[in-house]
């Protein structure tokens, strides 16, 4: 049987899980704007996103052979993504790889093709699968 208290219990973790979900992305677009926004006009364009997401395969190129592989990237991208982003399939990105592969995500996060990326925009699914590259 189950009790009063383990289904109170459940019910309470499921409704604090959702909420925090949109707090913590809530942040992340204004975290980003903040991090990347080096003209300071409140919105990321796809030069601010791509010096970004270079700095970042910098730092995440451990073995410095200009290239990252799976281990590198962590979680950054899934299996599937990884093959997706990796066209003559070698295991690796370059960073032209890598960086063809932001601005895809760029243009995902722009629906209005406005050419850049504002708070909202960076808060959708989009804008934060482009977010796990950034940062």
């Amino acid at each position: 049987m189950v009790s009063r208290r383990s289904v109170l219990t459940t019910l309470l973790v499921a409704v604090l899980s959702s909420a925090v979900r949109p707090l913590w992305a809530a942040s992340g677009g204004r975290n980003a704007i903040k991090m990347f926004d080096t003209d300071n006009d409140g919105t990321l364009d796809l030069a601010e996103v791509k010096k970004a997401a270079s700095r970042l395969f910098g730092k995440l190129d451990r073995d410095h052979d200009g290239t990252l592989d799976r281990r590198e990237l962590g979680r950054r991208l899934s299996a599937r993504e990884f093959a997706a982003a990796d066209p003559d399939h070698d295991g690796t990105l370059t960073e032209d790889e890598y960086l063809s592969l932001v601005e895809r995500r760029f243009k995902a996060a722009n629906p209005d093709r406005d050419g850049t990326l504002d708070e909202k925009e960076l808060n959708t699914r989009a804008g934060l699968a482009l977010l796990r590259l950034l940062k």
